[in-house]
């Protein structure tokens, strides 16, 4: 039961970070009358909500594989720990950096350009990339 609920969690989580990082984030700026700044005020909320739910889904993970009775290391661990380790880094760094960011856009101030999107992206595509894998894995055994 507790590795059907991994499993679920896991494509579940891809799921979300699907529809949201590569579709929502750029297709909203096509909706007609929607500004920059108004832009970046739906995406700071949609992105905030994501990052919860994503921290849900990965403590749902980590408690069905405890409960699961994990008692050795197994490699297809590390396709868990690489998108649980990205979570924390966006959680802690990169999300406030770009929320700070939004801030100044939707305030009028001209803000110097920046790579932090594109490593957002990149993380992104990393994520999606292990949790696929991890899950796979997962389903296999």
């Amino acid at each position: 039961m507790a590795s059907a609920v991994a499993i679920a969690t896991v494509f579940l989580w891809i799921g979300f970070v699907c529809a949201i990082s590569f579709m929502e984030a750029w297709i909203k700026f096509q909706a007609p009358g929607i500004t920059l700044p108004l832009g970046l005020g739906i995406g700071r909320l949609v992105f905030q909500a994501l990052n919860k739910v994503e921290l849900v889904l990965s403590v749902t993970i980590i408690a069905a594989m405890l409960y699961s009775g994990i008692s050795e290391f197994k490699w297809k661990y590390i396709f868990f720990l690489f998108p649980f380790l990205i979570l924390t880094i966006q959680s802690i760094w990169l999300l406030p950096l770009l929320d700070a960011r939004a801030d100044m856009h939707i305030q009028g101030h001209n803000v110097p350009s920046s790579n932090l999107h594109f490593y957002y992206v990149g993380l992104e595509a990393i994520k999606v990339i292990c949790l696929i894998i991890f899950g796979i894995k997962l389903f296999k055994s």
